[in-house]
């Protein structure tokens, strides 16, 4: 498979983790890289990393303010970092608006950002 460092990240909340996984690989020419299902998969096609994110996932977790990740709404561009803790400090110091605090699940830390127009850009730093 391709190298993390070179491809293009993007997640999507899914319904359902295998039900998406079957759609992507079957119509649309994308090949499973892993599968934690029902909390998450990853396919691939080219330099593209899709992240199919389910309910379970810690991408799936409510914001502070209660809110929750949802397919359609919650799609984001995901870029790799390697010292998320110094971007985190690197971004507030700037001014930036995060949506929640860093979160760990079992493939990394992550952390929801917002660009001024309020779309989500989504930091993480994965698991050694």
């Amino acid at each position: 498979m391709n190298d993390l460092a070179t491809m293009v990240h993007v997640r999507f909340m899914v319904d359902d983790v295998d039900a998406a996984v079957g759609f992507y690989t079957t119509h649309l020419g994308f090949t499973l890289r892993s599968s934690a299902a029902p909390a998450f998969a990853d396919v691939v096609r080219g330099n593209l990393r899709l992240l199919l994110s389910g309910p379970a996932s810690s991408a799936g977790r409510p914001m502070p303010d209660g809110e929750r990740p949802a397919p359609g709404g919650w799609n984001r561009i995901h870029l790799l970092v390697d010292d998320i803790a110094g971007e985190v400090a690197r971004l507030r110091a700037a001014g930036a608006t995060f949506r929640n605090d860093v979160v760990s699940g079992p493939g990394g830390r992550q952390i929801l950002l917002q660009d001024p127009s309020g779309n989500v850009v989504e930091l993480f730093q994965p698991a050694a």
